[in-house]
């Protein structure tokens, strides 16, 4: 063990990626934290695209089978197959309104996928690590998995009866005994090893990829795979042995390659895979995972990108609160992009982050509405450019020099002036640092420093103050708005994959077409280094009104 790897996708420039967020539980609506997965994938797709960097997927889905769905089924007086169909309805909905740009959406529940797991699991016992073994143990039906007694505390019930629970949930467990098909696990914690120490961005942030390290310097028991049929009705049975149901969080894994046509056509995609996740399922994506691919003759997927949870003023969300974030409230209030950007901004991978309505409204009004907005309401308002075009940019004005140091008595430009266009000249290859360190909050806040750096520059020069009767002020007038406007146009091409609708209306004004919006191709104050400038002298767009209503 292992068999050998099957090599699938090509490297280098022009590959294709396969972006995925988890597929969610079908037990009930959405919530925050399944949103903040999502866009979190969806703006590293949109910033590919914008890199022009090759083919690019984005799948998610609804996970519909499990003990957990049977129950809550019961509890509603339904089925379990109509009970996902309304909820599997209510995530795509909640998806499509924060414009997450999804190409796959899996159900599975569906027969392309039901047949993968099949293939899937005939790979497993061809390879000799299935066998049927007597399990037993703790067992924790809302996350579907058997704990050990280190994950466990003792508590009360309802009814003031002692009780275990998850340390980590405080999610009830049951004493569980089966007959089970047990995967070899323990057979896999040196080729898990050997993986992780090849590749160790494969587990990303570092914190994480740390975590899972520990965990293989324990031993590792193995892993039941099916549960009794006569317990589980709700999923997918054994092939070949119809008293036992697949274990849902094998059939959940499978849809990362029955997205991309396994068996027959995975090859084109798979292993060129980056799976966005949230650190309660790292174990089941970062272990029991690669083992399984492993075990089938398959590479483990090329980057699992991990974040943290998100809490409500200081406390966890739970039902049981009445703290759930609604995620089509939350776009109703604050706008699609306002929404967006607050979980995208405020967002940090490692750490959990705290939500409440205040803070979303402070960040979104300080740099959406009056940073970014007020800059390109400024600079475009009548009164300061009456001709509604893109103004001429004035070398003796501006003249390039080396070291801002030298400014000093050249031209009508100061030091500050030129740090601003050093650091904007750099904005488009930091975002794109972070962007691929998984770091979109520190890409949001670089942009938003130099927004404010733009707006220091325009409050210095008061272009309002200058005289348009005067041909020497009429030039350093029209130089300060071209230098405005070309920070501008690099804000809103970089902004794309955060706050689309935003940047869509930010660029139109600025009359930069479809095919000047790519970061491939972007450039900045081109004429300040002596080269033409395809958008000085063009006419702006129409005025859309205001960029982002304050909230």
């Amino acid at each position: 063990l292992p068999r050998p790897l099957r090599r699938a996708a090509a490297t280098g420039p022009g590959r294709r990626l396969l972006l995925s967020t988890p597929i969610f539980y079908a037990n009930g609506p959405p919530h925050i934290g399944h949103l903040y997965s999502a866009l979190l994938a969806d703006a590293l797709l949109r910033h590919r695209r914008l890199r022009a960097a090759g083919p690019a997927r984005l799948c998610t889905g609804t996970d519909e089978h499990g003990l957990k769905i049977q129950q809550a089924a019961a509890a509603a007086g339904t089925s379990p197959a109509e009970l996902c169909e309304r909820v599997s309805g209510l995530f795509r909905q909640a998806l499509t309104q924060a414009g997450v740009a999804y190409t796959d959406f899996t159900r599975t529940s569906e027969p392309r996928h039901r047949r993968a797991v099949r293939h899937f699991w005939g790979a497993l016992r061809d390879g000799g690590v299935l066998y049927k073994g007597s399990y037993e143990g703790w067992y924790c039906t809302p996350e579907e998995s058997f704990l050990p007694e280190s994950q466990l505390a003792e508590r009360t019930d309802a009814q003031g009866r002692p009780c275990k629970v998850s340390l980590e949930t405080g999610h009830e467990v049951h004493w569980t005994k089966e007959e089970n098909y047990m995967f070899r696990l323990s057979a896999f914690r040196d080729p898990l090893q050997n993986w992780l120490r090849d590749n160790p961005r494969a587990i990303f942030p570092e914190p994480f990829y740390q975590c899972v390290l520990r965990w293989l310097d324990k031993d590792l028991p193995d892993l039941s795979v099916s549960r009794e049929r006569s317990r589980l009705q709700w999923g997918i049975p054994v092939p070949s042995d119809p008293t036992q149901t697949i274990y849902v969080w094998v059939d959940a894994l499978v849809n990362y390659l029955s997205v991309v046509g396994y068996p027959e056509s995975h090859g084109a995609w798979w292993p060129a895979v980056h799976h966005v996740v949230g650190k309660d399922i790292l174990k089941f994506h970062a272990l029991y995972w690669p083992a399984l691919l492993l075990a089938a003759g398959l590479e483990p997927p090329e980057r699992i990108l991990v974040h943290s949870h998100w809490t409500v003023r200081g406390q966890k969300m739970s039902k049981s609160l009445g703290n759930v974030v609604d995620p089509s409230t939350c776009v109703g209030q604050y706008g699609v992009d306002g929404f967006r950007y607050f979980l995208l901004r405020q967002g940090v991978p490692e750490r959990d982050c705290d939500y409440y309505g205040e803070k979303v409204v402070k960040l979104v009004n300080s740099e959406l509405a009056d940073a970014l907005g007020g800059l390109l309401n400024r600079s475009t308002a009548p009164s300061i450019n009456p001709s509604n075009t893109y103004p001429r940019f004035s070398e003796p004005c501006f003249p390039k020099v080396l070291d801002s140091r030298e400014a000093k008595g050249a031209g009508r430009a100061c030091a500050e002036d030129y740090e601003l266009v050093a650091a904007v000249a750099s904005l488009p290859a930091q975002v794109d640092s972070h962007f691929k360190g998984f770091q979109i909050y520190k890409a949001l806040e670089c942009i938003v420093q130099c927004v404010r750096q733009t707006n220091g520059f325009f409050q210095r020069h008061r272009p309002w103050k200058l005289d348009r009767r005067d041909a020497a002020e009429q030039l350093w007038l029209d130089t300060i708005l071209h230098v405005t406007l070309e920070c501008l146009r690099v804000y809103g091409t970089l902004l794309q994959p955060a706050v689309p609708h935003t940047a869509d209306k930010l660029l139109s004004r600025l009359a930069v077409g479809p095919g000047e919006r790519s970061l491939s191709g972007l450039t900045f104050l081109a004429r300040y280094h002596g080269k033409p400038c395809p958008f000085e002298g063009r006419q702006l767009g129409p005025d859309t009104g205001i960029l982002f209503h304050r909230l």
